[in-house]
């Protein structure tokens, strides 16, 4: 399942861990110590001057180091360039070189190779597909479903989801029956991979896990459920089918989670607008 055993995405809803609200509750905690609504609260205390030091001093050393590792020797490649991206000079983050995918099923992306990058890709793109607010209407949501799992696994999944996005779990994220918002309100929910990892790759079947964020919540002034953040890995069992990746089976657990930031949240007001304004990504390459 995707974000959670609350939302219905995935596949194998005993394998699932919690996500955004187990089973459609919403639970909002604050930090120790901090007050004030979710968006617009106090910040937390300053650190002391010693602590500040020593961030200004790390800060100061990374800049440095980045400097030493860019600069150029005056010259073209030959004289201190990166050179290729399949060079043994390219960065271990440098792009594979091999063209994206062109293909679309819908909105999804299609066309990934049988191979690691190709599993590893198609799997990102599906778990952005499923964390999408596509899921929460139901015709998009079986198209979602057709499109990324094997035709016997959606199957199974749609009468389940289908029961799972009842009119009362929608009415506790506060949108209505079709899993529209309120008016003035913009309801989030998105996945974020941030990386991909094969475990297991052999003839036609393939399980890449995706380790993500992913933001879940309604923007506006009466919400109740703020938007928030969550870390997972989302593990895909991949089958290669009609020239293309299908998940047969998939499930969620908690983490790997980075100690929260220091950044005070946003009002509605601001995420509704990024929202607006910053377009979801696919991921493949």
């Amino acid at each position: 399942m995707s974000y959670g055993d609350e939302h219905g995405y995935g596949g194998d809803s005993g394998r699932t861990d919690d996500g955004f609200g187990g089973t459609g509750q919403t639970r909002t905690r604050l930090p120790d110590g901090r007050n004030g609504d979710m968006y617009g609260g106090p910040r937390r205390p300053a650190r002391s001057s010693r602590s500040l030091i020593t961030v200004v001093g790390v800060v100061v050393l990374l800049i440095a180091a980045i400097a030493f590792a860019n600069r150029g020797g005056g010259g073209g490649e030959a004289s201190g360039g990166k050179g290729s991206a399949s060079g043994p000079g390219a960065d271990p983050t440098a792009a594979s070189g091999v063209k994206p995918v062109t293909g679309k099923n819908g909105e999804i992306p299609s066309g990934f190779a049988r191979n690691e990058q190709g599993a590893a890709s198609a799997a990102a793109n599906y778990a952005v597909a499923l964390g999408s607010d596509g899921m929460f209407q139901q015709d998009s949501r079986h198209s979602i479903v057709d499109t990324v799992y094997t035709p016997e696994a959606a199957d199974k999944l749609k009468g389940p989801q289908d029961a799972a996005y009842s009119p009362a779990f929608l009415q506790n994220l506060g949108l209505d029956a079709d899993g529209n918002p309120p008016r003035g309100n913009t309801f989030v929910t998105r996945t974020i991979p941030v990386g991909t990892k094969v475990e297991n790759l052999s003839g036609d079947t393939a399980k890449v896990a995706v380790w993500y964020t992913g933001l879940i919540g309604m923007s506006g002034p009466d919400s109740t459920n703020p938007v928030r953040t969550t870390w997972k890995t989302w593990t895909f069992d991949l089958r290669w089918l009609n020239d293309e990746w299908k998940v047969t089976a998939d499930s969620q657990k908690d983490g790997p989670a980075p100690v929260p930031g220091d950044v005070a949240a946003s009002t509605a007001d601001e995420i509704s607008k990024a929202v607006e304004q910053f377009g979801g990504f696919t991921y493949a390459r």
